[in-house]
């Protein structure tokens, strides 16, 4: 297993014309994941809004170069061709300009490949000190492997995949990377270490899956208006809290939510006198559905 590992990394002939072919497959697909709606919010469309595939993207042209400066020529013509096409395809297809605008924020990026590039390359020297140019990079997938454990948590199992992903990513740089054995065992230690210092972090941490305002008392379509003396509750109270406010921007009381994770319960409102409104509460990952259900009491 080990053996085809160090295959594939350092063991392929990675020619500029095979560079270029894999940018543009890269570019086309990440641009592709990012259009297509049954993709959105999953592990699949990930590519196209973080770094962990674009990681390993790099380390493998790193360790198929044949010197510094090849590996830092290629890291750069590679992101120069993929990160302008996920933007371009979009563009193309639903007339945006996101070139003319995300990308700016790749830009600096890619010009950083080149110097990451070039000192990445001395990591197939093998020796001890090449765990300390990798380090750098096993911390920033560990912190996204956080971020996307956090989100299976709150949303099981959104994210699994990439979750998954950074783990064994993780766990395969140090072992594929470096062949002496001592080398080897410590950058498995230190890849472990971070994992499990990533989990503890996720697991102990407060959760919040995000806040917002459910209901704005003169915006209410049903003709509720509400104030400080009515009550509001979830019927699962493990989904988050729900709490009425008056909001000085908006000069009225609203009801704001803070969620814990995604699913589906009813949200009730109770007047003073009695009345309550039920409503059917759908929490997504980055948005909701709220619709009024009955009126009783009063």
């Amino acid at each position: 297993m080990v053996h085809k590992l160090q295959k594939l990394f350092g063991g392929l002939n990675l020619t500029w014309p095979r560079l270029i072919i894999f940018a543009v497959i890269a570019g086309l697909y990440t641009g592709l994941m990012a259009m297509l709606e049954i993709a959105k919010e999953t592990s699949f469309a990930d590519i196209s809004i973080s770094f962990e595939v674009w990681v390993l993207f790099g380390i493998l042209i790193i360790m198929n170069s044949k010197s510094p400066l090849d590996s830092a020529l290629k890291c750069f013509v590679f992101f120069l061709i993929s990160q302008p096409l996920v933007y371009l395809l979009q563009d193309v297809i639903h007339h945006s300009r996101l070139f003319f605008t995300y990308y700016r924020n790749w830009v600096l990026w890619t010009v950083l490949t080149f110097p990451m590039g070039f000192v990445g390359w001395y990591m197939k020297k093998g020796k001890w000190w090449g765990l300390l140019i990798l380090a750098p990079m096993l911390a920033f997938v560990g912190i996204h492997y956080m971020g996307f454990l956090s989100s299976v948590i709150m949303d099981f199992p959104h994210h699994l995949l990439s979750a998954i992903f950074c783990m064994v990513t993780i766990l395969v740089y140090p072992a594929a990377i470096f062949e002496d054995p001592k080398v080897r065992r410590l950058g498995l230690i230190l890849a472990a270490l971070i994992l499990a210092v990533m989990t503890v972090i996720t697991l102990t941490q407060k959760r919040e899956f995000y806040n917002t305002i459910l209901l704005v008392s003169s915006e209410d379509e049903d003709g509720v208006r509400f104030d400080d003396t009515y009550s509001a509750a979830l019927t699962d109270a493990s989904m988050g809290t729900v709490e009425i406010i008056y909001d000085e921007n908006l000069e009225d009381y609203c009801l704001h939510a803070i969620f814990r994770k995604s699913g589906t319960t009813q949200l009730t409102l109770t007047a003073p006198d009695g009345t309550t409104y039920v409503y059917d509460l759908v929490v997504k990952q980055s948005t909701y559905d709220l619709e009024p259900v009955n009126q009783t009491g009063g």
